[in-house]
């Protein structure tokens, strides 16, 4: 995954062959927010200004820049998957939230 981080915010950074240029777009806002550059200490100085410019407005319009996470979400899964999930985590001593919990967070720290 291409991620460049400024300032605590993240963007996922992708290429654009058509106008031959690096894309950003930067993750967990209200709102969107973009940015370009050919290299990238160009991309770095455009997400900067990008974001300076979302936070400004944010600002003025008194809005949370930031969205807001609940910590909750509904997965659906195969039953036979739902299954061994139970299984493994009842062989565990774990409920499957815990269980669940523990891979996820393995897996967006890899």
């Amino acid at each position: 995954m291409n991620v460049m981080t400024v300032g605590g915010y993240n963007a996922k950074i992708e290429y654009d062959p058509e106008i031959d240029m690096f894309r950003g777009d930067i993750l967990g806002l209200n709102g969107g927010a973009d940015f370009y550059g050919k290299t990238p200490k160009e991309l770095r100085a455009e997400f900067k200004k990008s974001l300076a410019v979302f936070l400004e407005v944010c600002k003025e319009k008194g809005i949370e820049p930031r969205r807001n996470y609940s910590g909750k979400f509904n997965l659906r899964i195969p039953p036979e998957l739902h299954e061994r999930l139970a299984i493994t985590a009842q062989a565990e001593g774990k409920s499957i939230n815990t269980l669940v919990q523990e891979v996820l967070t393995q897996r967006v720290a890899a």
